[in-house]
């Protein structure tokens, strides 16, 4: 059996990926005004307090801006600024960045204690390169430890298991996601930040289980599913602890 070059392959993965892309939205295009809609209203959570304790600065995508969330402070750096009332969150987040836009996010020169980094799903639905991803992925977060000594990365989960997605899309969006879990669980172990993992099966994905945890575009988090990100954020990278100087006058 002959077997397709790289190039070739990657040009029919796009293709098939366009046409399920276009017949899954056209199946269900009130997502795709919702999600925009939602965009539209969503506003980073930022928050400056004086003699601040910690130092923390947000980048990424419209999960770090809190798309999907009711409110500002129901995004995960409007719970974690609610709970924290003594740091300081910086956010840059921008909808629709990928990590290409995130590496742009990070310049500059001055120090913060933590930088939260959430990307990873507009890469994934866009095919962005591997090798690419791999490259770009390695230079953020090199770029995010020379702004802090904590790094925590948190890229999307499975985002083939989003309502927004349909077979035979869904199936090539949970294989382009194994795929970035293993570029950044890589990335930081090169580099010493914490790779906090949302990645689940479907089958034991909590976002599949309980349908309150998407957003009504069926793509980003709603209120109840952030705060389970902010649930696993602070378990797997012991945030409680790190952020214990932070929580009251």
């Amino acid at each position: 059996m002959n077997h397709l070059s790289r190039p070739k392959l990657s040009v029919l993965v796009a293709l098939v990926s366009g046409v399920a892309l276009l017949t899954a939205t056209g199946c269900a295009a009130w997502r795709v005004g919702q999600a925009a809609e939602l965009a539209r209203r969503s506003e980073p959570w930022q928050q400056f307090p004086s003699g601040a304790a910690l130092r923390m600065l947000v980048v990424g995508d419209s999960t770090a801006v809190g798309t999907g969330a009711t409110a500002a402070d129901r995004s995960l750096a409007g719970l974690l600024g609610r709970s924290h009332p003594r740091l300081l969150i910086e956010n840059r987040a921008k909808d629709g960045a990928n990590w290409a836009d995130v590496a742009r996010q990070l310049e500059g020169s001055e120090r913060f204690d933590i930088v939260l980094v959430q990307a990873g799903g507009n890469d994934v639905i866009r095919l962005t390169d591997t090798d690419t991803l791999r490259s770009i992925v390695q230079r953020t977060v090199d770029l995010a430890r020379d702004r802090a000594d904590t790094v925590l990365l948190m890229p999307a989960g499975n985002v083939g298991n989003a309502p927004f997605f349909y077979p035979p899309l869904s199936w090539l969006m949970t294989h382009r996601s194994r795929q970035l879990q293993s570029i950044v669980a890589d990335a930081a172990a090169r580099s010493g930040a914490i790779h906090v993992k949302l990645f689940h099966e479907r089958e034991s994905d909590p976002f599949v289980i309980d349908k309150s945890l998407n957003a009504s575009d069926g793509l980003h988090p709603s209120d109840s599913g952030y705060r389970a990100w902010l649930e696993e954020l602070t378990k797997q990278a012991a945030l409680s602890e790190r952020l214990k100087p932070a929580q009251g006058q």
